[in-house]
This record gives structure tokens, sequence and C-alpha cells, in this order.
């Protein structure tokens, strides 16, 4: 027996030994992993905290408004412009962001930029104004100013796929009071804990146990960084547990002032539609239109208290809660010293001062139909992913000012016509483009007849027969071959028809159902003449006519059919718009541009788009053209328009109808701005209007409220004028009955003298000169 229990204690020693050790390896090894996991998660908050922090969207700047002397621009433009940057009026401008009017003189404190050719400064300056023109441009101290720019509006941006929207700003930009503030009311031991506040977890649990809940969270700002920058929204243990380690390991590796920076860039402040507003930065402009460095103490005491709950304490949807959680924020601010109790007391007793909640975007996200138009041009040449996450600056010719007065005249216009011609309501829609002349530059577009719509885009998207608006090519291409057509030349506008070789046959009717037989080539485009034009196309051949359009810049397919005459073929607004430039141009192609440069997020130049042109007419037969495209406004088809624009206003353009009235087109032109109207259903449905009666007249509208200059008309090289007889195409003199004085290309003038006497004195004499010789 005793030597059975000799055997048997040694195999019990030795599985409690063999058991102590598996336990202690398997605390090793749960010690090692928990140091590795450790390291891991060490790594993980260092390396995302040093590294690119967040995914920043590309922002899109509109043109900066440049000011000089003898600009035309009046007092009441100016101050709409200043409104739309967020600078703010008040008595006397001491600051950046502030103006002061009076009768003749706005005094403005601008607040600088960085330009891609240098920095403009921030300064107070003087603007006086005589009529709707600057009278003369100062600085503080009465000196001249040659010309100052104020800085670009953001007017949208391209966003990531999570939609959060910021402006990053450093902690030398804030207020005093912001930084002060926020910790006072969110972490008063902000520099004295390293993570962690026992003090607040204390109280938090003590707040838990009454609720029988997670109802607080004792949280420090690192905490709230940590949980909004690396973790999720959840209340649990688990989560908190995780939340309180990498708040220390953020504390071990990064100053306070790191986390103070970040926490003031990452924090949510609210909604903007579908894009989430972080960071101060971007919230000021969100909600007061400034920038962060303008913040007044009790704006700078609201946000801080949003801090708290953004959707919680909305001030447009919960002013009155707003107001109370303000008003508490200054009050903590006066306890801890931050600003003095009079201050606090001051600021209690201002209105919230946040703007009309349509407005509450900072001038952002207002400009789909051209914001739709830059993304497109970037996709060209931009990875989707550096778009939405690169912080890329990216400034173009837009200008609000040309906007806005689309826009009014677009929404407007259009309900005139609904009443007047008794369209449904509603069914009737519209897109423009203006473009500035020679540079090529698009400054404002509409894609609905509603301002701010971002559906569908007609200016990009609706590709509509262009009817009649195609008849300058068709014209044009004529009026290259010089030895056999001149604006004289007579077109036959008879009926006819061409059979197909499928046997369909194609009659084109004028659109009053009249002919009128033989007319003078300038006449037959002024009066839009179908048969005439579909006459002079066939005998040129269709291929001419493609030539022709390609030239002047289209870009897609033209079917080679007779009807491409009477513009047989869709194209959207801006492809008109690309067309007509080329034309007011003068035979100068050039691609339109949407931008101007692109920087990256620290402006470093990246790209710029420099102005492009090249010759692809002769100028000679642009000049006769152009003579063609004026009588179309003087005497043809557009001539309403003269009855609500100057005489002196030298323009040219077409009007556009296609079959049963579906689509309403003009294009036209001053010397700095061409626009583009077209108006229809969405149905392609019928309606009442013409290109003259429709689009024509919102073409005047928009012309009439932009700062037009006069085409330029000067008689090139190789063009000579002579007075001939269009009925019969011969030479004729002045004062001679339906004389007109025509430009033709040198060679091509009319050979053969009509027999007319003039019936004025000095036609007279001019006719006696030229019969006997003298």
């Amino acid at each position: 027996m005793a030597r059975k229990t000799r055997k048997k204690k040694p195999r019990t020693r030795s599985r409690s030994s063999q058991g102590r050790r598996w336990l202690w390896r398997l605390l090793l090894l749960g010690l090692v992993v928990s140091l590795l996991a450790l390291l891991v998660l060490d790594a993980v908050v260092y390396q995302k905290f040093s590294g690119k922090k967040w995914s920043l969207p590309s922002h899109v700047y509109s043109r900066a408004l440049e000011l000089y002397q003898g600009q035309s621009l009046g007092r009441e433009q100016l101050q709409w412009e200043l409104g739309n940057l967020g600078y703010h009026r008040v008595s006397a401008a001491k600051k950046p962001g502030e103006y002061s009017v009076s009768s003749n003189r706005v005094e403005l404190y601008s607040r600088g930029f960085e330009f891609w050719d240098g920095s403009e400064p921030a300064r107070l300056m003087r603007v006086a104004f005589q009529g709707d023109s600057v009278l003369g441009l100062t600085d503080s101290r009465g000196a001249q100013l040659p010309l100052a720019r104020l800085e670009p509006t953001v007017i949208g941006g391209i966003y990531p796929a999570h939609k959060e929207d910021r402006e990053l700003v450093k902690l030398e930009q804030l207020p005093p009071s912001l930084a002060d503030g926020l910790i006072a009311v969110e972490d008063q031991r902000f520099y004295q804990h390293h993570g962690l506040s026992f003090r607040g977890v204390a109280r938090a649990m003590v707040a838990n146990l009454k609720e029988g809940r997670l109802a607080q969270g004792g949280s420090t700002l690192t905490q709230q960084l940590v949980k909004n920058f690396y973790l999720n929204q959840q209340r649990t243990l688990s989560r908190k547990l995780l939340e309180a380690l990498m708040a220390v390991m953020l504390e071990m590796h990064f100053s306070k002032q790191e986390i103070l920076e970040t926490y003031i860039n990452e924090v949510y402040l609210g909604q903007a539609g579908d894009r989430a507003v972080h960071g101060f930065g971007l919230a000021s402009r969100h909600y007061f239109q400034r920038s962060v460095e303008e913040l007044e103490l009790q704006q700078v005491a609201l946000l801080v208290g949003m801090v708290k709950g953004a959707s919680y304490y909305n001030p447009w949807r919960q002013p009155e809660r707003a107001l109370q959680r303000r008003n508490l924020v200054l009050t903590l601010m006066a306890e801890q010293g931050v600003i003095t109790p009079d201050a606090a007391r001051r600021a209690q007793q201002k209105p919230l001062g946040v703007l009309p909640q349509q407005q509450g975007r900072g001038g952002r996200w207002q400009y789909p139909a051209f914001l739709d138009l830059v993304k497109r041009r970037l996709r060209e040449q931009y990875d989707e992913e550096d778009l939405q996450t690169e912080g890329l600056r990216i400034f173009t010719r837009f200008d609000p000012q040309v906007q806005r007065k689309l826009e009014a005249r677009v929404a407007s216009r259009i309900d005139n016509l609904e009443q007047g011609y008794r369209i449904e309501t509603g069914k009737l829609q519209g897109a423009a483009v203006v473009v500035r002349v020679g540079s090529g530059e698009v400054v404002a577009m509409a894609g609905d007849r509603q301002a701010g719509y971002a559906g569908f885009n007609r200016a990009l998207d609706a590709r509509r027969q262009i009817g009649s608006t195609v008849k300058p090519a068709v014209y044009l291409a004529a009026l290259e071959r010089p030895s056999q057509y001149t604006l004289a030349s007579l077109i036959d506008d008879s009926p006819l028809a061409v059979k197909a070789k499928d046997g369909d046959v194609w009659e084109p009717r004028n659109f009053g159902r009249e002919s009128h037989g033989p007319v003078p080539l300038y006449e037959a485009l002024g009066q839009s003449y179908n048969q005439a034009a579909a006459r002079l196309g066939l005998e040129l051949g269709v291929d001419k006519v493609v030539d022709a359009l390609q030239r002047l810049g289209y870009e897609g397919h033209l079917p080679p059919l007779p009807s491409l005459m009477l513009g047989a073929v869709s194209m959207s607004p801006v492809e008109v718009a690309q067309l007509y430039h080329t034309i007011a141009a003068n035979g100068f192609y050039t691609p339109l541009r949407a931008i101007d440069s692109v920087f990256t997020s620290t402006n470093t130049p990246l790209q710029r788009y420099p102005f492009e042109s090249e010759q692809r007419f002769d100028p000679r037969a642009m000049h006769l053209l152009h003579y063609a495209m004026q009588v179309v406004l003087r005497e043809g088809t557009g001539k309403s328009a003269y009855r609500r624009l100057p005489e002196s206003l030298v323009l040219a353009g077409k009007t556009g109808t296609t079959n049963d009235q579906r689509d309403s087109w003009f294009a036209g032109f001053s010397g700095n701005y061409l626009s583009v109207v077209w108006l229809g259903r969405d149905d392609n449905g019928k309606t009442p209007l013409t290109g003259g009666t429709g689009a024509l007249q919102l073409w005047t509208d928009i012309m009439a409220s932009l700062d037009n200059r006069s085409m330029v008309f000067n008689q090139p090289d190789g063009v000579s004028y002579y007075w001939v007889e269009p009925a019969n195409g011969l030479l004729s003199r002045e004062g001679c009955a339906g004389a007109r004085y025509l430009p033709f290309i040198d060679g091509s003038e009319p050979r053969q003298q009509s027999g007319c006497r003039p019936d004025t004195l000095e036609g007279v004499i001019d006719w006696f000169k030229g019969k006997f010789g003298w």
C-alpha cells in the first residue's frame, strides 16, 4: 500500500506543476498578445493623427470682382456682391469683412486673398460712384488705387462619399474666446489631465447610476475627439474603455495644441442638405456667412453651445432652445474668466443673428447647372477620388452678378409666356448659357426655369433639334465661295421636293406657307426662309454644311441628310453656344471654358487653363455673315429685340423654331456677351412659341440686363462696300430707290451697273460722274 501511495504522489505533483506551467504560458501569451495589440493600437492612433486626417472636398470659386476707375458697376451692385461674400454693413468699416455706405460711396475693408498670381492684401478702401460706374478708387490715405480685387465666392464643391464638408482653420486664426470658451464649457481641466478626467468619470458614474443607464460619459475633449475621429457613437462599456485607452495614447504623442486644433476642425456642427458641416471654420460660414476670424462673441458662444448637440440646438429649427444654450455658454465663459461679466451680459442681449435658413450655406451649392459643367470638365483630367479627397481649389470665371440676372429673367419670362400663351402651368421649361465673347469663358448658366434646381441640367443634357439656328452655318459655307455667292446673290425661295433613296419625299415649307421667289441671300437669312436655305444647302452639298458645322466647333454626329439644312440635328444649348462663339469671335475657334485654374489645398498651382484660339474661317466671309445676322435683328425674325434694346447697340443673332414649334431657340451676341436660349417642353410636346415669340423674348431680357458693348464690325482687308439693287443684284448708287450698301469680298462685287437715277442731289451728282466719266 505504501509503495502504491509513493507511486501516486509524484504523478499528482507532476500534473499540478504541468498545469501551472500551462497557466503561466497562457498568461504570458495573453500578455504578449495584449502588448502587441496595444502596440498596434498605438500605431493606428499615431499614424492616422500624424498623417492625412481628413478627406477634404474640392471647392469651386467664382471669378474675383475687380475694382477700378471707370468700371461699369453701380453702388447697389457692389453692395449685393459684398453681401454675397458675407461682408457686413456697419456704420464705419474697421476690420476685414465690413463695409459702410453713403450716398455715392462705399467704404469697405477687404479680407485679402491668395490668388494664383500673388497675394491681395486685406485693406481699407473707398469706392466712389457716378451713376452706374466707378468714379474713383482710393486707399485709407486717399491715394489712388489702379486696381483692387475682392476674394472670390465659394460656389460649390465636390465631396467625399461620406458627404463631409469642412474648412480647415489654425488655432491662430480663431478669436481668443473660441478655444478658451470651448475648454470652459466642455473640458475645464483640459490642460491638466492626460486624456482622462477622473473627476468627470466619477461625476458621470453617479449620473449613470441614478439613470440606470449610460446617460453621461464624462468625456474629455481628447476622448470626444477619439470617439469622433476613430470610433463610433455607440454607448457601450467596451467602447468607452477603448476610447479612454486611445485618449491616453493620443496625449502621449501629441501636444494639447495639436489635439485642440484637430478637435476644432473635426467636431460636427450641423447639416447642409445631405452634407455634414464639420469644424468651426465651415460652421461660421454656414450659420453667419463669416470667416471664423470675424465671429463676434455671441456667435462664438452659439457655435460652442452647439457642440453638445448640433441638431438639438439647431438655431433655425429650435431658436429658443439655441438661445438658452448660447446664454448659458456665455455665463460659463464669464464664470471661468474667459470673458468679463459685462461682456457676457451685452452678448446675451443680442439676437442669434443667424442667416435666413435658405441662405445658410454661405453662398455654397446655389448654382448646380454651372457646377455640373465644372465637374464634367474636371473629370476629364482628374480621378474622382482626388477630386473628392484632396481639397483642390478650383477657380472659374463664373460671374455671380450675371448669374443672378439670368436666373431672375428666366423665371419671370417663362411665367409670363405660360400666362400669355395659355400654356399649362409648369410645363414650359428653359435653359440658357452666357459666354464672354473672345475668351470663350462661360460666365453664367441656367439648366432649369427654377433657380438653384439641381436635377436635370437642360443646358448640358437637353439635346433638342436646333431648327433654323443652324442656318448661319449654311450661309457661311456659301459665303466662303465668293466666286459663287455674295450677300446680293439671289436665292430661289420657291417650293421644292427631294426624293430620298427609300422613296420618301422631303418637302420643306416656309413658316408662313408663303413663297417669295428669288430673294437676296442676306434677306433669305434675315427672314429665315426655309425653302431658300434648303435650296442653297443642296446647291452647296450637304458635305459642305457638315464641314462648316464641324469647323464651328460641333464634335457630335451630323446626319448627311438634306434636312440638316433646316436644323434636323439635336444639340444642347452649350453645344449651340460653342458654334455661335466661333461666329462671334470672327471665325476664331476657342473651346468654351468653365475653369481658369486648379490649385492644391496648400495653394500650390496644379494646372492653368490658358486661352486657346485657332482661326478656322476667313474673316472676310465672317464679316459678310455678321452683316446678314445683323439683318435678322434689325429687319428680320429678331427685330422685336430692339423694342427694348438701344438702337445704337450693334447685335447679331438667329432665331430657331422646330417642327410643330416644339423648340424655341435664339442665339445672339454683342461685342462682349453671347447668349443662347432654349425653350420647350420636357415631353417634346407642341408649344405655341416660335423662336421670335419665345426664346428671343427671354434673350432680350437677359441682354438688356447686361453691360453690353456693340459687336466689333470692322471692315477687314479684302472687303469693300458697294451700293447694290437687291432685286437684281446690279451695282447702284446712293439715293437710288431700294439701293443697299453691301459688303463684298474684293473681286466678287457685281460688274453690271443698273440704270437707276438717284433721288437725292448727292446721288444725282454721283450718277452724272459715273455716267459721263467725270
